[in-house]
């Protein structure tokens, strides 16, 4: 099984490597797929839950991310779409931003306040190989600017204005607000 690579492993400070769109249906690129949700499914630190990963933070320096709510505590309505993001790129984002909670699966110990737009749209291929477009706002639209930071090298800590220890988090009952 894959794991979580730490927050100084390298994959995680380079731009990731595009992916042929002919090799995307292929075994090693479906393996590398597999390995993130397992990693992604593992994870649960203190009672949080994983949303998202992206193939850097398992140390494969690739352009892939995938979003799967592994959240218990949310309705189907509420749930997160599932879906795999392949060479993706955000094309289009709002003008209107706001400070928004962010933790991240290689940054376990830590929360931010990051800057991000209300809406994103993605142009990306699935693991099939075809190309689409999806757009999303509030959570989804964090997650694909989030993961796209993953894929350019970029850490939520790099960009937060503020970063707090779960352990302030605790201290000051912050949890709610970044979850």
């Amino acid at each position: 099984m894959a794991k979580l690579v730490e927050q100084s492993h390298e994959a995680l400070h380079r731009i990731a490597d595009e992916v042929p769109v002919e090799e995307i249906p292929s075994p090693k690129i479906q393996k590398v797929l597999k390995d993130m949700e397992s990693a992604l499914k593992s994870y649960n630190a203190q009672g949080f839950v994983g949303v998202a990963i992206a193939a850097p933070q398992i140390g494969i320096p690739l352009r892939i991310f995938l979003v799967k709510d592994m959240s218990t505590d949310r309705s189907d309505e509420e749930k997160i779409p599932t879906l795999v993001a392949i060479n993706p790129k955000i094309i289009k984002t709002s003008k209107k931003k706001s400070i928004v909670g962010e933790g991240c699966l290689s940054v376990p110990d830590h929360y931010g306040a990051v800057e991000r737009a209300h809406q994103a749209t993605i142009r990306a291929y699935d693991e099939n190989g075809n190309e689409y477009e999806r757009g999303g706002s509030g959570l989804l639209a964090q997650i694909f600017q989030h993961e796209c930071d993953h894929l350019d090298g970029t850490l939520f800590v790099d960009r937060a204005e503020k970063v707090w220890s779960k352990d302030e988090m605790e201290k000051h009952n912050l949890r709610e607000a970044h979850e």
